[in-house]
């Protein structure tokens, strides 16, 4: 870790929140344990993940993608952990690029570890990514919670989804711990699953419980799964039908626009908040991370 101070600014995108520390050339050293410490939320920072901004042409995992995308979203974990994509985490990514100047309104390319990410900032500020296909295997499972259960569909988006329909979200709980569910055998490494209700045409409302994290306050692929569910479950395919299907998703930290396109595409458009900037006290950072 450099002597020198470190900017960084905090953002969130529907109060997912993030540390951001741009880093243009990929000066610094971020061992695991600076980014836990700068992602705590009593002894630093707080975030739910730190967000590493890198040219590609200076990161080695982001060379080859130099040529489509000039910004490489180094994405870490609150534990510090590396991550592949986070979709949240792309949207703030990209609203500080417009905030510092790298890149204007209109369509931009976002080098991630899941590869090259297309995105799109709007004139109103609202900034729209393509999250990718969602897949739809045969077997869900059935969720059970307080005397309770539920159908569940299954939903892949790269992380595996279990979205259940219910009556009132309360009746998910607190969920803490992981809702039960069977067959096990459907989902051997854990799934987020959410409890989803109706709040009107093509609109719903959801709470997640993210596998290893417990409720969280936003969950895109969640998001992006429910709509996808939401839409069979009402008889709308875009594949069959070749027009796009929009849902409105309500979170307990925001609301997500959800589009599935002819192509299985899906785009997830939502805000992207800056909320401050400052310098990190370096002598504090190298102490912590000892």
């Amino acid at each position: 870790m450099s002597t020198s101070q470190i900017a960084f600014l905090k953002g969130h995108g529907t109060e997912n929140d993030f540390v951001i520390v741009p880093d243009p050339d990929n000066a610094l050293d971020l061992p695991a344990s600076a980014v836990a410490r700068l992602c705590d939320r009593r002894a630093g920072i707080g975030g739910d993940g730190l967000l590493h901004v890198v040219r590609s042409a200076a990161h080695p995992e982001a060379r080859a993608m130099a040529g489509e995308a000039e910004w490489f979203m180094d994405y870490r974990n609150a534990d510090g952990s590396i991550a592949e994509m986070c979709g949240n985490g792309v949207r703030v990514f990209a609203g500080y690029l417009q905030r510092a100047g790298h890149v204007e309104e209109g369509d931009l390319a976002v080098a991630t570890r899941g590869g090259v990410k297309k995105v799109h900032i709007a004139k109103g500020g609202d900034i729209t990514v393509s999250m990718g296909r969602a897949l739809l295997p045969g077997e869900g499972v059935t969720v059970s919670l307080d005397g309770r259960s539920w159908d569940a569909r299954n939903v892949n988006m790269g992380n595996p989804h279990a979205v259940a329909f219910v009556d009132d979200l309360a009746h998910a709980g607190d969920l803490l711990s992981a809702p039960p569910f069977s067959p096990a055998a459907v989902y051997p490494d854990g799934v987020n699953i959410e409890f989803v209700v109706d709040r009107g045409p093509r609109h719903v409302a959801m709470r997640v419980h993210e596998r290893g994290s417990g409720e969280t306050r936003s969950c895109g692929t969640g998001a992006c799964a429910v709509a996808v569910a939401a839409a069979r479950r009402d008889g709308a395919d875009p594949a069959e039908t070749g027009t796009p299907v929009t849902y409105t998703v309500d979170l307990p930290g925001g609301t997500l626009v959800i589009t599935e396109r002819p192509d299985g595409e899906i785009e997830m458009t939502g805000a992207a908040v800056i909320v401050a900037e400052g310098l990190v006290d370096s002598a504090w950072l190298e102490t912590a991370i000892g």
